[in-house]
């Protein structure tokens, strides 16, 4: 398995990243930095039950997966980067048949229930990913953003890897300007916290559980979260005109967001915007 996933990966590797065989023949790449997030993410989504509960209850809804077959098309026969794969929710929704699903994540538990799906899975930090410029036919971003510490260099990390003509998708980051409770609104936002217990549900069946999943998700809380800035400031610099669109989707406000470099390159962020803790319940993994 490691010589089939080194040779499949090697023309694709940036020089020097210093790779070593890690568990189950998975492809580890230095961390220079181990935060409390990276920490949490990757005991969270290595946790044999936990990571079962987020496969099952997560991002597996038709409404998800129309969304992001009507922003990506078909990913079949293409090089797609997974950054932040988990155990491999977006694969197991959508199927197709990519030339080569690679899927990064820090964590090994996670890592290797993607690679039984199919995936071929890689152990790196998505501040610093280990791969050359410009290879990618598409790159996704899912509910990865708001794990990182630096939103906006595993942005930029991420936008490095597409080639021209191809796409990079955002999704499910939480927007800061909706996110930002006060008063009663910031009372319910705690509250919820309890609701989720009582019914138990997915991610939070347990005190433990619902501790390391909200430790995993550093910018989903009030005064933090993802904005049309970030976006603005990060790719326009690399040659990205953005254009910014809002759409409706069952009463969940989300923004469209349309990067084109040189008419080359293309990037869709599809992420919730405004959401009151009634309809809460929406979002599979808020």
């Amino acid at each position: 398995m490691l010589t089939s996933s080194y040779s499949v990966l090697s023309p694709y590797i940036a020089a020097d990243s210093g790779v070593e065989i890690g568990e189950q023949g998975i492809l580890n790449f230095p961390i220079s930095t181990t935060s409390p997030a990276i920490i949490a993410n990757s005991y969270y989504f290595g946790h044999p039950l936990w990571a079962k509960n987020y496969f099952e209850n997560c991002h597996r809804d038709e409404v998800f997966k129309s969304c992001w077959q009507a922003a990506m098309g078909s990913w079949d026969q293409k090089i797609v980067v997974d950054i932040g794969c988990g155990p491999g929710n977006l694969y197991a929704t959508l199927g197709g048949k990519p030339e080569l699903l690679i899927g990064v994540d820090v964590s090994y538990g996670a890592l290797s229930m993607a690679q039984r799906l199919g995936y071929t899975p890689v152990r790196a930090d998505a501040h610093q990913l280990p791969f050359i410029n410009n290879f990618a036919d598409i790159v996704v971003l899912n509910a990865t953003l708001h794990h990182c510490d630096q939103m906006d260099i595993v942005l930029s990390e991420a936008a490095r890897l597409v080639r021209p003509g191809g796409i990079l998708i955002t999704d499910h980051d939480p927007q800061l300007t909706a996110w930002n409770f006060k008063g009663l609104g910031l009372w319910l936002w705690n509250l919820r916290l309890w609701l989720y217990r009582l019914i138990k549900r997915g991610g939070h069946t347990t005190a433990a559980e619902q501790t390391w999943v909200s430790a995993t998700e550093v910018h989903h809380r009030p005064g933090s979260g993802v904005t049309r800035e970030l976006f603005y400031k990060i790719l326009e610099p690399l040659g990205f005109s953005v254009k910014l669109y809002p759409i409706t989707i069952r009463l969940v406000q989300k923004y469209c967001l349309v990067i084109m470099g040189n008419l080359t390159r293309s990037i869709v962020s599809l992420n919730y915007a405004l959401v009151s803790i009634l309809i809460l319940h929406l979002q599979p993994c808020r």
